[in-house]
């Protein structure tokens, strides 16, 4: 017991919020508002004016409610661990600043509270008015139907009218209860006035329980502290109920940590030996990780976006042979390169033969711009094993000084491979540059270049056979208006000779099918409002491309997507739009072209075939070439690096004492995961005592308690549901008194029973009720006279 007296008294309704009462078993006395964080309470009569200033400043001071509670923690070392919550009374009438609907606003702040499966609801009722009309008891059986949490509790036993008594309630026996009800008499406005002491007090409701003959012979389970006894008990047998759930739950936490904790355990921040053994550590994991990124791994795929090996890849099969056809020759312009470069090489003669000099010339020129995409490629590739590497020093957050070291080395050794990487790639270009080599089995000769028209050579270079299904996948036509339904995304099916969609991917409803031939790629730049990347298909002849469009925008979700899908659209033989000579160059070379000789003409011809084949042999070793040469020079020899290096260059880089620093986030963590492990474990000892030492009361049977559920009744008759809402009517809870009163109760006889043995007389002839009878038939007003009274 805390034996304080500090919750406000008074008449009308006093509790306006709802106050939370956390008890706490502690060594020493005091109180804390959560409101008033910090500030310890050890006059309770200032928490008591605390709690009225409290209330007063969310509800004035004029009988205005809230449902936002106060939240009050009591320390002290005569209480048991409980939670309370003093809830305000249900009220009829609005008073003072009260709103009209009052109790709809006290009911719905009620239900807030008990309607929470692990709240036992204490039904307070007052034993000098009707039971049955109490507003507690009928909140209580409606969100607590089976009665599993409800205890009922009478109070004011000692204002009832003199010759009536609780006794059937208090038995349960009248109107009952799964738990039953306790009986506790309280101080009295007198005795607050009076500054009753709590212990006298509780002497007082003591004496009054032996002493009354009707209550004696339950007196031990009667009054406030048997009450506190059961609402213990009742947190006892929660909790047991709950600890398997919660043991399980513990144990796996412990299981989850217990790795990590296993390294913290004797662990000993300035240990040299530590310190050289984690940096060992360090620096192997860190290669693990860096080749599993690279090479890829079995452990720990992620499902969210591509690491490091997947990005490179696509930049080996997608973006670099994207950026090599964006630097795809201009068919006007290397015709009319063709024609100067014959006509230089005959000079004033007139050629009677295709000279191999004008083949060579513009091969080289065009070997030439491989040179830009291919070390694009390479910085590219760089930039995402830089990438790589930050991923891979994530894990070594918890020594910042290591992580920054380690990344300077790799990065620096990557930046000096990338010197050694491009020459490499130029020498390969220079190779190319070197020696023609005519008798390549995949070159076409001249013979089949004047057969061949330039648009077969294309697809032939391309590598596409018709029919074959190159790409599928999701777009959305994005410059579809409005009016005609908006952007709408379609499943795409790309073949090398035309591009299709339909409504779904089950492919059975086509909305169009478009031609390959002709067409362009260009991009689009995005909408301010639009977060989708886009691209355009275009005829270069002009035409409308999808009905009465110029262009058709289709947009992705991702920039990779766009470069993907550029790629597919490669291999179908659309390429990107070249900006190249003005519209006005392009015109001369229009009409140079028509002024061309027939024989110059076919000899342009068959060099442009001559080229586009020799183009295709150089293409097709570059880009195998490529990924080899940056695989071997860049990637394979990091790897090497730092596997056998690396550990070296951070012993040479400075104090191995200063590398190996924790950071501050670090030692705070370690310092948790330790806590936490050791709590976990006297957690789990403590649930291992509680199973072994703790004692539960099962669960009451179920009994009738169809008497709190509304009933309609004959007229003539009252009945203790008859009434749908809460009366205050004279004193009238069962067992009280009737409307008149009975003979004047007199002394019990010589050798009557003091414990309530005799059975019960009504004070008035006839009018008993049948205990047992069907709840419907008690009266509402039964007559007791005390034991012992003659009839």
């Amino acid at each position: 017991f805390l034996f304080r007296d500090f919750l406000p008294r008074g008449s009308g309704i006093v509790t306006r919020r709802p106050l939370v009462l956390q008890l706490v078993n502690a060594s020493t006395e005091y109180g804390e508002f959560l409101h008033c964080k910090g500030k310890k309470f050890t006059d309770f009569e200032e928490v008591r004016l605390e709690i009225e200033a409290e209330t007063d400043r969310v509800t004035g001071s004029n009988k205005g409610i809230s449902p936002v509670p106060i939240n009050l923690r009591v320390y002290s070392p005569h209480v048991l661990n409980l939670t309370l919550v003093d809830l305000p009374g249900m009220t009829k009438v609005p008073v003072g600043d009260q709103p009209p609907d009052i109790e709809f606003q006290i009911r719905d702040m009620l239900m807030q509270f008990v309607t929470k499966e692990n709240c036992l609801i204490l039904a307070v009722s007052p034993a000098n008015s009707d039971l049955a009309n109490s507003d507690a008891l009928k909140v209580a059986k409606e969100v607590d139907p089976q009665g599993q949490r409800t205890i009922g509790v009478i109070t004011k036993l000692d204002l009832m009218d003199e010759g009536t008594d609780a006794r059937d309630v208090l038995e349960n026996k009248l109107l009952p209860l799964r738990r039953g009800y306790i009986g506790v008499v309280n101080r009295s406005q007198k005795d607050i006035d009076g500054k009753k002491d709590i212990q006298a007090a509780l002497a007082a409701e003591r004496k009054f329980f032996l002493s009354h003959p009707a209550y004696r012979h339950m007196a031990d389970r009667m009054g406030t502290p048997y009450l506190q006894k059961v609402l213990n008990q009742q947190l006892t047998n929660h909790i047991r109920d709950t600890l398997p759930g919660l043991r399980n739950k513990l144990q796996s936490q412990l299981l989850s940590i217990e790795k990590e904790v296993e390294e913290y355990k004797n662990f000993r921040p300035d240990d040299p030996a530590r310190k050289t053994k984690a940096l060992l550590q360090m620096v192997q994991q860190f290669a693990v990780d860096f080749e599993k990124r690279i090479e890829g791994s079995g452990d720990q795929i992620d499902t969210y976006e591509l690491s490091g090996g997947a990005r490179i890849n696509r930049i080996f099969h997608e973006r670099f042979p994207f950026e090599l056809v964006k630097m795809e020759f201009d068919e006007k312009e290397l015709r009319r390169e063709i024609s100067y470069a014959i006509k230089n090489i005959h000079e004033v003669r007139t050629g009677l033969f295709t000279p191999d000099m004008a083949f060579e010339t513009i091969v080289k020129k065009q070997v030439k711009k491989i040179k830009e995409p291919c070390l694009k490629c390479v910085d590219m590739v760089i930039s995402e094993l830089i990438n790589t590497v930050r991923q891979c020093t994530k894990k070594l957050s918890q020594y910042p000084h290591l992580r920054e070291e380690m990344e300077r080395i790799v990065t620096t050794h990557i930046r000096e491979r990338e010197g050694r990487t491009k020459d490499q790639v130029m020498l390969l270009i220079d190779i190319e540059l070197a020696y023609m080599n005519t008798n390549h089995e995949d070159f076409i000769g001249f013979a089949n270049a004047q057969q061949r028209s330039s648009q077969m050579s294309k697809k032939k270079a391309a590598g596409n056979q018709v029919g074959q299904v190159i790409r599928k996948g999701w777009l959305t036509i994005n410059n579809i208006g409005i009016m005609k339904g908006g952007s709408k995304e379609y499943w795409f099916v790309l073949t090398a000779e035309n591009l299709s969609w339909y409504k779904d991917d089950e492919e059975k409803e086509k909305k169009y099918m478009l031609p390959v031939d002709n067409l362009k790629l260009r991009d689009v730049e995005k909408g301010f409002m639009s977060s989708k990347h886009i691209f355009a298909l275009f005829n270069t002849e002009q035409r409308n491309v999808y009905k009465d469009y110029r262009q058709l925008e289709l947009a992705c979700e991702t920039q990779e997507e766009v470069d993907s899908w550029k790629a597919s659209f490669l291999r179908a033989g659309v390429y990107p739009e070249r900006v190249g000579a003005s519209e006005a160059e392009e015109n001369g070379s229009d009409s140079f072209m028509h002024s061309m000789d027939p024989q110059l003409e076919r000899q342009v011809e068959t060099i442009r075939n001559l080229v586009d084949s020799y183009m295709a042999i150089v293409n097709k070793t570059i880009r195998d070439l490529m990924p080899k040469t940056i695989m071997h020079l860049m990637i394979n020899n990091t790897k090497d690096f730092i596997h056998s290096e690396l550990l070296a260059n951070l012993y040479s880089c400075g104090d191995q004492n200063t590398l190996m620093e924790e950071s501050a986030e670090q030692a705070q963590r370690r310092d948790e995961m330790l806590r936490m492990y050791h709590a976990l474990k006297e957690a789990l000892n403590i649930i291992g005592d509680i199973n072994t030492s703790t004692i539960s009361t099962p669960m009451p049977p179920p009994v009738d308690d169809s008497w709190l559920q509304v009933q309609s009744v004959p007229s003539g008759r009252r009945s203790p549901t008859s009434s749908p809402t809460p009366q205050r009517r004279a004193p009238a809870v069962p067992p009280a008194r009737p409307g008149s009163r009975g003979p004047a109760p007199g002394p019990p006889p010589a050798g009557g029973s003091t414990l309530g043995g005799a059975p019960p007389v009504p004070s008035r002839p006839g009018a008993s009720p049948d205990p047992f009878g069907p709840p419907p038939q008690v009266p509402s007003r039964p007559n007791r006279a005390p034991p012992g009274v003659p009839r």
